[in-house]
């Protein structure tokens, strides 16, 4: 059982960086595989990145390629979403997810609630 709590969204203008992360607690965080969500208003959640359990491996949707960038520590039990060059369209509400198996699917086993980011044009 893992439970995640994620931080550091805001407001922010576009061009600018946040930096999220996401804080779990429980048992076995390092064998699992972590993902980045994100749902904006009327819109369907969707994969943003995801990184193996060993770290070696990373997904990324094509929008955030090159400008997004995802880390974990595993002694931390912490896993972050580096965003830089925020656009308007990055808008949304972002959701940390964990899982034994990387994928791009939906199909994680642990949420956590949510933070909030929202970038100004």
């Amino acid at each position: 059982q893992l439970q995640l709590v994620e931080s550091g969204g805001g407001l922010v203008q576009a061009g600018a960086s946040l930096r999220l992360s996401c804080a779990a607690s429980g048992r076995r965080f390092s064998s699992h595989a972590l993902a980045w969500f994100r749902q904006a208003p009327g819109k369907e959640r969707e994969f943003v990145a995801a990184i193996d359990w060993r770290a070696t491996t990373t997904y990324y949707q094509d929008s955030v390629q090159g400008r997004f960038t995802i880390s974990r520590d595993n002694a931390k039990m912490t896993a972050y979403l580096q965003m830089d060059r925020l656009r308007p369209e990055d808008t949304a509400v972002y959701y940390c997810a964990a899982a034994l198996g990387m994928t791009r699917s939906h199909d994680y086993d642990y949420w956590g609630q949510g933070t909030q980011v929202t970038v100004s044009s």
